[in-house]
């Protein structure tokens, strides 16, 4: 009445096969990061405030002191680039004189292996500024903390901020930007 079946040893090898693929697919993709999200709030520099320059009549410019000093370089907005991605990215020298890029509301896709990058190649709107990043010279600051929230990187004394004049959230693994930024003074 019943009947034992065996499996062929080609069904076995096709369901090694399928099962290794499967475990690789998920280990490279990491689809579950698409759906869930890391969330960064690191206390952020404060940045010195300079005399206002066109003060109302009547009264005298203000200024609002900052602890140390702290200077902002330069600060660019996030563009979107294979996810969407906002925020704003700026440079801050401290009173100290280290430098941090700091990412203020900062929100983009989780994804697999993303990277903090300073570039010399221009932000690119579009499709075109998806892959221009590892083309020219760049400095790695660090693993992306979290796909959102305000962070803090700090920036080598050896990086030549002259040169490295824009940010991107780098997929390493992928080689395409998830989002950028130029930083301009």
């Amino acid at each position: 009445m019943w009947k034992r079946r065996y499996s062929s040893p080609l069904s076995w090898v096709l369901t090694v096969v399928v099962v290794a693929g499967v475990l690789f697919g998920g280990y490279w993709f990491q689809p579950w990061k698409l759906v869930t999200d890391n969330v960064v709030d690191e206390s952020v520099p404060v940045i010195q405030q300079t005399a206002t320059d066109d003060p109302s009549p009547g009264t005298s410019p203000s200024v609002s002191p900052s602890p140390a000093g702290n200077q902002l370089l330069a600060s660019g907005q996030f563009i979107s680039h294979e996810y969407e991605t906002t925020g704003t990215a700026q440079v801050i020298q401290l009173g100290d004189g280290r430098r941090q890029l700091v990412l203020r509301d900062f929100a983009t896709s989780n994804g697999p292996d993303l990277r903090v990058w300073l570039s010399d190649q221009p932000v690119l709107e579009g499709r075109a500024g998806w892959h221009v990043f590892d083309d020219g010279q760049w400095a790695e600051l660090d693993r992306l903390k979290g796909n959102q929230g305000n962070q803090v990187y700090d920036i080598p004394d050896d990086v030549d901020l002259a040169k490295l004049t824009s940010v991107s959230i780098w997929c390493k693994r992928f080689s395409v930007s998830f989002g950028a930024a130029d930083l301009t003074a």
